[in-house]
């Protein structure tokens, strides 16, 4: 049976701290042997502006992809897609009505902390560390009770720093990993981590083998910001999830997911 390779979370200039043309990734991609790849851009919101696309880029963002899948059509697959910030109050129906072939749901902010970020590292020394991914847990919980989204991003982010807590990672992240099975969501194994001070993928294996327990399915992304970072770390990620257990990943069409063999 043949394997396919998906890489569903990458970004573009649109962003503002990306480099690189969408034909450069995506010829990057080719290369890599990538069957299956996704643009998800930071979606527009009114708030942090300055780290995504404005509201009146989305429908060149949308054309872009789109012109670039009929381009690339015969030599790999291109998906349309945004990574959306869990911020009540921020999030937008253009956004979370668009069409698109998925939505990823990310936690990137607590309390408006943009807690991955490293000009905002020093918010890490006023705070008590537990408490710290605990919240960030009740949001990626409250992120996947929404129903709004088809993959949950870079489920233990809140590592990224090496800041680790004193309890057990698998009870603060217990009750998020719950919602996102009720939720019928998708887990992404995303290989960013691998580039940060933590030096490993989203989610640890750890979590990854509560979420095989709980059959919450995987799909894989890179969440490149720069060419060289086109499928980064893709070997590691299959690897984990083969070793953990699972044998199949998703992708989308049109919001419509389908399993396939990695």
């Amino acid at each position: 049976m043949k394997t396919i390779r998906i890489d569903l979370h990458n970004h573009t200039t649109r962003c503002n701290h990306a480099e690189g043309t969408i034909d450069e990734y995506i010829q990057r991609a080719i290369e890599l042997g990538i069957d299956i790849y996704g643009f998800s851009e930071h979606a527009p919101m009114d708030f942090d502006e300055g780290y995504r696309l404005s509201f009146d880029e989305m429908g060149d963002y949308r054309s872009d992809i789109l012109t670039a899948r009929e381009k690339f059509h015969d030599q790999i697959e291109i998906l349309l897609g945004y990574e959306v910030d869990w911020l009540p109050g921020h999030m937008d129906e253009r956004v979370l009505n668009a069409e698109v072939d998925f939505l990823i749901g990310s936690v990137h902010f607590i309390d408006k902390w943009s807690f991955d970020n490293p000009e905002f590292i020093g918010g890490w020394k006023a705070r008590n560390v537990d408490e710290i991914w605990q919240a960030y847990f009740e949001a990626t919980e409250a992120m996947a009770q929404s129903g709004l989204f088809d993959i949950a991003g870079h489920f233990d982010l809140i590592k990224v720093f090496k800041y680790l807590p004193k309890k057990d990672i698998r009870l603060l992240a217990k009750n998020a990993l719950s919602a996102i099975k009720k939720s019928d969501m998708v887990l992404e194994i995303n290989s960013a981590g691998l580039r940060k001070p933590i030096g490993e993928l989203y989610p640890s294996r750890v979590l990854l083998e509560e979420a095989f327990t709980l059959d919450i399915p995987i799909t894989f992304g890179s969440d490149a910001h720069s060419v060289d970072q086109v499928g980064f770390g893709y070997e590691e990620a299959v690897t984990m999830a083969k070793t953990v257990g699972y044998k199949k990943a998703v992708t989308f069409k049109k919001r419509e997911r389908e399993l396939i063999t990695f």
